[in-house]
């Protein structure tokens, strides 16, 4: 007979704390790589016209959007971690032979 598996695992608790440390650091680096894609151009013309102008890279800001969405779906994994190491699914006791009554004739098509 094998030993079925354990609903209630807090270890999972542990799982759930390094994803959401994880998480932090991603969201972390998530602002750091969008200012790194962020560069202010300062341009002055020969009458004195200062000219600012902000340029966006592409590449970083995809990368820190990217970090974001693996912060979100850290979080959601962890939720889900400390919800399976702090619930147990409760089921009824299932039985052999259920009893339908009127409708064992009718399920079994007598």
């Amino acid at each position: 007979m094998t030993e079925q598996a354990r609903l209630n695992q807090p270890v999972r608790a542990v799982v759930a704390l390094v994803e959401v440390l994880l998480a932090a650091a991603a969201v972390w680096g998530a602002f750091v790589v969008w200012g790194a894609g962020v560069h202010t151009v300062v341009v002055r013309l020969t009458d004195g016209t200062v000219l600012t102008s902000t340029r966006w890279v592409g590449s970083w800001m995809a990368a820190a959007i990217g970090l974001g969405m693996v912060a979100g779906i850290l979080l959601a994994d962890a939720v889900r971690e400390v919800l399976l190491a702090t619930r147990v699914k409760r089921r009824r006791k299932s039985r052999d032979t259920e009893d339908f009554g009127y409708f064992a004739g009718h399920l079994n098509r007598a």
